[in-house]
């Protein structure tokens, strides 16, 4: 295949908002790899979703020595995993070989080397130190994987049945929700799924012109923090995304910072404690969507019960 100028393959294949780990840290490596790899038909995306997975094993395989030289080796080798993680689904979507199966074992497969790592590197700590903190810790680490991962997916399907209510609601009225365009703010980060690596499923979505009905109201949450849309347009204007600490920023916090500085324990129960601060965020704001969900399906209700009806005529 004619292989697009670099810009063109960051158009393709980057999406349109990413963990700022991602956007700062992994694109910059993964798209001009991406653009090579597609040279070469034979590399298919799920291929590279297998060398992703063997790479994370070997990173375990690193974490489990325990020493300082082998936790280093490990944090880069998983670094190089997830750098692998993101460019299947950039080549899937750069040369059109993405599948329904391909994105499935993606996700299968980013699960289980969380799994696997945080067993290998808290196992080793046990080992090495015998405080069985090591042990709970690896629990928790795999217990806020599995937690934001099935939160993010119940939150994206709430929002998406919310969503559909109101559409089908503004058709069979005619009309549009009675709010500003700047209310119904594009989700930021905060659903799951497994697009690429990522949290977020609508990021990988092509970028469209904002509708009214397009994602749920936030006007509660936008008045009671004035500065958050400041903050989320200065963020998706750089493609980063106000999900700050997501599962991505705690896995590299967990096997990369951590090794990297020595401190297993209190990095990983610090980016945990972050973690579970933007996932309460993220569910307070979805409480505050669903009052303004309710209102605007009141006042559709109300516009429907003031409308005019036809009175059929009468026979003769």
């Amino acid at each position: 295949m004619d292989i697009p100028p670099l810009a063109e393959v960051r158009r393709l294949t980057e999406k349109r908002r990413d963990a700022w780990w991602t956007v700062l840290l992994v694109d910059p490596v993964a798209t001009p790899l991406v653009r090579w790899t597609a040279r070469w038909p034979r590399i298919t995306p799920n291929g590279i979703t297998w060398a992703a997975l063997v790479m994370g094993l070997a990173a375990a395989a690193c974490f489990a020595q325990g020493d300082r030289q082998w936790l280093i080796i490990g944090a880069i080798v998983y670094h190089v995993s997830f750098i692998l993680d993101c460019m299947d689904g950039k080549l899937a979507r750069l040369t059109g070989r993405g599948s329904e199966f391909g994105a499935w074992l993606d996700y299968v497969f980013d699960r289980v080397r969380v799994l696997i790592c945080a067993i290998a590197l808290m196992g080793g700590q046990y080992a090495k130190t015998g405080n069985v903190a090591f042990v709970w810790l690896a629990l928790a680490v795999v217990f806020l994987d599995m937690l934001r991962y099935i939160d993010a997916l119940q939150i994206f399907k709430v929002r998406q049945g919310m969503k559909k209510k109101l559409d089908d609601a503004a058709a069979l009225n005619g009309t549009a929700p009675a709010a500003p365009a700047s209310a119904f703010a594009a989700m930021d980060g905060t659903v799951g799924g497994a697009v690429d690596g990522a949290d977020d499923p609508a990021d990988a979505l092509p970028v469209s012109k904002p509708a009214s009905t397009l994602m749920v109201t936030q006007q509660s949450f936008i008045r009671r923090f004035t500065k958050y849309e400041r903050i989320r347009d200065y963020l998706i204007a750089h493609r980063i995304r106000t999900h700050l600490v997501s599962g991505i920023e705690f896995q590299m916090a967990v096997f990369i910072i951590a090794p990297l500085a020595g401190a297993i324990m209190w990095t990983t129960i610090g980016a945990g404690a972050l973690l579970l601060l933007f996932e309460f965020a993220i569910i307070y704001k979805l409480l505050l969507s669903t009052k303004d969900f309710e209102r605007t399906m009141a006042s559709f209700k109300a516009q429907a019960s003031e409308a005019p009806q036809e009175t059929p005529a009468m026979s003769r």
